[in-house]
């Protein structure tokens, strides 16, 4: 394999680079350097020094959504001089902010392969919460890159695609769960256990999953990091370690991969086509909040409140599920009147000063969410799926991401998606609306769950 020229390699956290005739082409979501998260997230592991060099000889950068694990500030100076390829997206923020910096920036058609060279070409899927993927054929072999996002209605005509493969990767987001809110306290106080606690074998999920799509080959991805603030560090015991993929995982149709490879893209099919690369454990440093200018004791101002309380209330659909939102900042409560009618439920974040404010002013308050320092406390009446879904799709997704904060524009965001795939959005919004159910009455993890679960993704494999 020393003679490679087409081929690809994984790295980082959700990073795949496409070569031809030996050459960086792409790299998608590249998290190179520095934190996220406020801070919060780390790399779990380095860019060994020839990747880094490749990643930073590409062309063409992609990205698939703007949170700073895939997009990262601290890395996205770098690519100053490539073009960005970026999903198309609704009201297209990233875009804008993009070439609001100075970045070129090209928008990718939806559904159709554009060439980037000669052996490697790419097709863009967006869809309505915000989240992309990237099917890139290298050499006739097809990667499917999901990164963290669920199938939202492309799940049937992407399996048609792989279908017509005799070499299929998927490169997808699986663990325990940690790479989300976790951080849960019920109205006393009291720490809300999360499911990612069960450490529930992840490879049957994988298995689960790759045999829904067909696909030849999977590796894990898009999941490679560590907490490294030290009020985040309790974090660390719930992430998902490269040896928790495999447990769990029998398949006799998918090959399951280790997460950091170089994939040979022109040996044939049932021949080992792939080596590890074995990149180095990050330096587990610690950082105190106030290394990210977070101090628990700073106060709220009046001002900063008028914003925060700005922030929330232009958001519609808040008003009609929540009684209040509560802001608990340097040990004092700010109260967010927002339902008219008494809903029982009520929600008061425990956040430092500093990256509350970040967050309203930047409108990327899931940050705070997945960084798991902020304290969230879930006060009345709430189901097993907590914030979804109604808070964190109406916050972060639509209002933060899309602009889209009243009912009327959501409506007409939507209708943007439908008129895009009719039929296709149709069936997947009914889906969606009983998979949010089963996940509102149901706890997560608990054995019905479990079945559930594998219920859902053996139809998906029948009928794909």
């Amino acid at each position: 394999m020393n003679d490679m020229k087409s081929y690809f390699e994984t790295i980082g956290n959700a990073t795949v680079v496409c070569y031809d005739n030996g050459k960086p082409i792409i790299a998608t979501d590249p998290w190179i350097q520095g934190g996220c998260y406020f801070g919060s997230w780390a790399l779990s592991h380095e860019v060994p020094e020839q990747q880094m060099k490749n990643i930073l000889d590409c062309p063409y950068i992609w990205f698939s959504h703007g949170h700073p694990d895939h997009l990262n500030p601290d890395s996205i100076n770098e690519f100053m001089d490539k073009t960005i390829l970026l999903p198309d997206m609704v009201n297209r923020r990233i875009e804008k902010d993009l070439t609001a910096l100075g970045f070129t920036t090209r928008i990718l058609p939806e559904r159709e392969w554009v060439q980037l060279s000669d052996k490697v070409k790419i097709m863009c899927i967006s869809d309505y919460f915000q989240d992309a993927i990237i099917l890139i054929d290298v050499n006739g072999r097809l990667i499917i890159n999901t990164n963290d996002a669920l199938d939202r209605g492309w799940g049937k005509f992407v399996r048609k695609i792989i279908s017509g493969y005799d070499t299929s990767v998927l490169l997808s987001l699986f663990g325990y769960g940690d790479a989300d809110m976790i951080h849960f306290f019920d109205q006393d106080g009291k720490f809300i256990e999360p499911k990612a606690a069960k450490r529930a074998p992840v490879g049957e999920t994988i298995q689960a999953v790759t045999e829904s799509y067909g696909v030849t080959h999977c590796i894990p991805f898009s999941s490679m990091h560590r907490y490294q603030r030290a009020d985040s560090l309790w974090a660390n015991k719930y992430a998902t370690e490269l040896d928790a993929y495999s447990k769990g995982f029998n398949s006799s149709s998918v090959q399951l991969l280790p997460a950091y490879i170089t994939f040979d893209c022109e040996i044939e099919h049932g021949k080992k086509q792939w080596k590890e690369i074995n990149p180095k454990s990050t330096e587990e440093i610690i950082f105190t909040s106030e290394d990210f200018n977070d101090n628990w004791s700073d106060p709220l101002t009046p001002e900063d409140f008028k914003k925060v309380e700005h922030y929330f209330k232009k958001i519609e659909h808040l008003h009609s599920f929540l009684d209040f939102i509560c802001l608990r900042v340097g040990g004092k409560d700010h109260m967010i009147p927002l339902a008219k009618t008494k809903k029982d439920r009520g929600l008061i974040f425990e956040v430092p000063r500093h990256s509350l404010m970040i967050a309203v002013k930047h409108e990327i308050f899931d940050d705070l969410l997945i960084g798991n320092f902020m304290k969230t406390h879930l006060v009345g009446k709430w189901s097993e799926s907590r914030l979804y879904p109604d808070f964190t799709p109406y916050v972060a997704r639509y209002a933060d991401n899309a602009y889209v904060n009243t009912y009327a524009e959501l409506e007409k965001y939507m209708n943007e998606y439908k008129k895009r795939q009719p039929v296709e959005h149709f069936l997947h919004m009914l889906e969606q609306k009983s998979i949010d159910l089963f996940r509102q009455n149901i706890s997560g993890g608990s054995p019905v769950f479990e079945f559930g679960k594998k219920a859902y993704w053996y139809t998906k494999r029948v009928f794909k």
